[in-house]
């Protein structure tokens, strides 16, 4: 009996240790997409904000773009669990678990969970060539032309990707939309803006810039409310408000470690992170992409672990129902 109980205080002492001197290393974020789009936008963000807080650490974000960001999130579920290694990723840890008939990690089993970051709104958008300027308008035309209309994603598993299933899937339309899938958020915009595309819906922090220069056409945002403390998009309608019931999506940002983290490093980058979330910079240069700072139950391991088990079912009925799956 007193050897168990020693080994168990010499665990606990050696863990509290560890915590205690993390970290010892630069950390590394890894974002599962290419350098400039959201994602790492969010994740660069967050790494300037966690420096103070973890004492004044050397945090670095690395890129490991491909296959829906499965590619950066198998290394991370893969990384030594020491806090180290850190993954900043969207609403795709919830839906590559419906897309992908085989994932290299399990989404609810292989990471331990740090944290809710942001929610980013959605921007339902149609090229300039689109002759409709009002939602109601842009819906007629839609439903009229059908199979014609072309709607640009940014691959499978990508933000713009689910808007456009979710959307279709509420339009209850007679003809699927043709789906333009491109290697990313850049090009697909680029074509809309030309009109090589009809349509997209995608992220403010893509969007905003873009319907303020009045090179793409902007219809409804997809919240749940209007965003009311958004100087552009302020005056924008919901899809809900359009007919689409209970219509609601954002694109939020989460924090991982690689399971196995001990608890003590978890805390601390919890701890870590709720400090980060409440900076101003922070929250100012979130505002600025149109992005809502996470300030509820999400931001506990808890909470935001209970909210992506919800989002997978959630997403995978949706998935499902289109039948667009990945290899």
């Amino acid at each position: 009996m007193k050897k168990i109980l020693t080994l168990a205080l010499t665990a606990a002492v050696s863990a509290g240790a560890f915590a205690q001197g993390f970290p010892s290393k630069p950390i590394t974020i890894v974002v599962p997409f290419a350098a400039g789009g959201p994602t790492d936008t969010v994740a660069r963000q967050l790494a300037e904000a966690l420096r103070a807080p973890l004492g004044d650490a050397t945090i670095v974000v690395e890129n490991a773009a491909g296959a829906g960001g499965t590619i950066g999130a198998s290394k991370v579920a893969r990384a030594t669990p020491d806090g180290h290694t850190l993954l900043v990723w969207h609403i795709g840890m919830a839906a590559t678990a419906g897309l992908y008939r085989k994932l290299p990690y399990k989404p609810l089993e292989d990471f331990e969970y740090v944290g809710m970051i942001n929610d980013v709104p959605m921007t339902l958008l149609g090229s300039p060539k689109v002759p409709a300027n009002t939602y109601r308008d842009f819906e007629a035309y839609i439903r009229a032309n059908g199979g014609k209309v072309n709607l640009a994603h940014a691959g499978l598993g990508s933000a713009s990707h689910l808007c456009g299933l979710m959307w279709q899937s509420a339009m209850k339309l007679d003809k699927s939309l043709t789906a333009i899938a491109y290697r990313g958020t850049a090009p697909a915009m680029n074509d809309l803006i030309g009109g090589q595309v009809d349509l997209m819906c995608d992220q403010t922090t893509n969007t905003t810039s873009q319907i303020e220069a009045g090179r793409v056409k902007g219809y409804a945002v997809t919240t749940a409310k209007r965003l009311d403390s958004h100087k552009l998009l302020k005056d924008y309608p919901t899809l809900q408000e359009m007919g689409l019931k209970d219509f609601n999506l954002t694109i939020w940002h989460g924090l991982y470690a690689p399971k196995g983290t001990p608890a003590d490093v978890t805390k601390k980058i919890n701890d870590a992170l709720k400090v980060a979330l409440k900076d101003p910079k922070f929250i100012k240069g979130q505002e600025m992409l149109g992005a809502v700072v996470v300030t509820d139950n999400r931001v506990n391991p808890e909470g935001h672990k209970a909210f992506v088990a919800d989002q997978i079912t959630k997403l995978k009925t949706v998935i499902d129902a289109a039948g667009q799956y990945a290899d």
